[in-house]
C-alpha cells in the first residue's frame, strides 16, 4: 500500500473552482440516467420477460465490482505532469462511454443490448470512481460536504434532462415514440445520441479546467508502481475489503440496503408503472410507451429534487449531524417507494418521487462526506473503490433474488419489487444509528 500523499496543505477553493471540478458529473449522470430509465424498456422491447430483467441487469453491478476498485487503486498511483492523477481516467471513460451510448439504442437483439450494457457501465465506472476521490484530493475537510453536494447537484441536473429526453423528443419535437415489434423507438435512440455528446463535453470540461495537486514524492510513487506491478495491484484492490476502517464497515451496511432499494427501483419502475398504473403489459402499445415515457419524467423529478436538496443537506447536517441527516433522507425515500403501491393516478407518482429525490441526494453525498473524513489522502481512491463494493454487491444480490421472489411469491406483479425496495431503504435509515462519524463541525 502506498504511503505517498498528495499535497498536504489544501487551500480552500472558490465556488467556481468547485463547480469546474464537479462539472463532469453532469455528463456522467447523462449516461447513468439514460441507462436507469431506459434499459429495462429496451430489454422488454427486445423480448425480455419480467423475471429475466434482474439477471439481464446483472452486467451493471458486475462491471462495477471489477472496475471500480482497480481504477481506484491505479488512479491513486498515476501521475502525469500535464494530465495529473485522476483526469486521465475521466477522459478514457468519457471516450468509451460516448461510444457505448451511441451503440446501445441500435441493438437489434437482446444479447446485443446486454453486451452494450456491459460496455456502457464499465466505461461510466472508469470516469465516475476517480471523481469521488477527486473531492478528497482537492478540498480540505471542511469543504468536502460542500464538494460532494456540488457533485450531487450536477448528478441531479444531468439526470433531470437525460431522464426526460424521450418524453421531450416526443412531445416537443414530434419524434416517434413507438416502433415495430423488436425495434427501439426513435425518441429513445436520439436521447442516447444526445446523451453521448453531453457526456463527452461535460467530462472534458473538468479535464481541461481543473489542475490537480502533485504527490509530495513523485519518484517514490513511481518506484512503488514498478514494484507492485499489474497483478499485485489487482490483488491489493480486492484485499482492501478486509482492511476497512471501522466507520467504513458501519457505512457499508447502510450502503447495502440503500442500493438494494435503488436497484429494485431502476429495474422495475417501468414494468410496475405500466402495469400497475397504466394497466398494460404490451411493450408495443402506445399506452405502454406513454407510461414508459412518464417513468422518465418521474426519474427526472426525483433527480431534480435531489439537485435542489443537495445544497440544503450540508446546512441540515451542521444542525443534526451527517448520520442523522442521512437517516431522515433515507426514511423519505422508503416512504416514497412504498407509496407507489397505493397510487392509480400517474400524476401522483410525482409526489412519491419527492421522497425518493431526497434520499438520492443524501445517498450521493453523505456517506462519502463521512468516509472522506477518516481516510488517508494517499489511499483515498483505493478505499473509495473498495467502498463501491457495497454499491455493486447489493445490486448483484438484487439481480439474483428479485426475479425469483416476484415469480414465486408475488405472481410476477412488478409493483411488489418497489415495495421490497421501500422496506430496504427504511432498514438502511435505521442502520445509520450505528455509524460513528468523525465529523468536523
Amino acid at each position: 500500500m502506498s504511503n505517498v500523499s498528495i499535497s498536504s496543505a489544501k487551500p480552500r477553493l472558490s465556488f467556481w473552482q468547485i463547480w469546474n471540478m464537479s462539472f463532469g458529473f453532469l455528463g456522467i449522470q447523462f449516461g447513468f440516467a439514460l441507462q436507469n430509465a431506459n434499459v429495462s424498456r429496451i430489454f422488454e422491447t427486445l423480448g425480455a420477460s419480467k423475471d429475466e430483467l434482474p439477471i439481464l441487469w446483472l452486467a451493471a453491478p458486475v462491471t462495477g465490482l471489477l472496475v471500480q476498485p482497480i481504477i481506484g487503486y491505479y488512479s491513486d498511483r498515476t501521475w502525469y505532469e500535464k494530465w495529473g492523477r485522476r483526469r486521465p481516467f475521466f477522459a478514457i471513460g468519457a471516450i468509451l462511454a460516448t461510444i457505448a451510448l451511441f451503440l446501445m439504442p441500435n441493438s437489434t437483439a437482446l444479447w446485443m443490448a446486454v453486451i452494450m450494457l456491459w460496455l456502457m457501465d464499465a466505461s461510466i465506472n472508469i470516469s465516475m470512481e476517480p471523481f469521488r476521490a477527486f473531492v478528497g484530493d482537492m478540498l480540505p475537510d471542511e469543504q468536502r460536504t460542500s464538494g460532494f453536494a456540488m457533485q450531487s447537484f450536477f448528478i441531479g441536473l444531468g439526470a433531470i434532462i437525460a431522464s426526460a429526453l424521450p418524453w421531450m423528443f416526443t412531445n416537443w419535437f414530434g419524434v416517434s415514440n413507438v416502433a415495430a415489434d423488436g425495434t427501439i423507438p426513435d425518441s429513445v435512440r436520439w436521447s442516447f445520441y444526445l446523451g453521448g455528446i453531453a457526456y463527452f463535453v461535460a467530462v472534458m470540461w473538468t479535464v481541461f479546467k481543473t489542475e490537480e495537486y502533485p504527490p509530495d514524492d513523485i519518484e517514490k510513487l513511481r518506484e512503488e508502481n514498478a514494484a507492485v506491478g499489474i497483478w499485485g495491484g489487482l490483488y491489493e484492490s480486492f484485499k482492501g475489503i478486509f482492511q476497512m476502517p471501522k466507520t467504513m464497515v458501519q457505512l457499508s451496511f447502510v450502503q447495502f440496503f440503500s442500493w438494494f432499494a435503488l436497484f429494485a427501483m431502476w429495474i422495475y419502475t417501468t414494468s410496475a408503472v405500466t402495469s400497475h398504473v397504466y394497466g398494460t403489459e404490451d411493450s408495443t402499445s402506445a399506452l405502454y410507451n406513454e407510461g414508459a415515457d412518464w417513468v422518465g419524467i418521474c426519474f427526472a423529478i426525483y433527480n431534480g429534487i435531489a439537485a435542489l436538496v443537495a445544497f440544503l443537506l450540508p446546512i441540515l447536517a451542521k444542525r443534526i449531524t451527517r448520520r442523522m441527516t442521512h437517516l431522515v433522507a433515507l426514511f423519505c425515500g422508503g416512504i416514497g417507494l412504498l407509496s407507489i403501491y397505493f397510487i392509480s393516478d400517474p400524476n401522483m407518482l410525482l409526489v412519491s418521487m419527492i421522497g425518493v429525490g431526497i434520499a438520492w441526494a443524501s445517498i450521493l453525498s453523505m456517506p462519502y462526506a463521512m468516509l472522506s473524513s477518516i481516510l488517508p489522502a494517499e489511499k483515498m481512491g483505493y478505499f473509495m473503490g473498495v467502498f463501491n463494493f457495497f454499491i455493486v454487491i447489493p445490486q448483484i444480490v438484487a439481480a439474483s433474488i428479485l426475479g425469483f421472489l416476484l415469480k414465486n411469491l408475488f405472481g410476477n406483479v412488478s409493483i411488489y419489487a418497489l415495495v421490497i425496495g421501500g422496506v430496504s431503504m427504511l432498514i438502511a435509515g435505521l442502520l445509520c444509528l450505528i455509524v460513528e462519524d468523525n465529523e468536523v463541525r
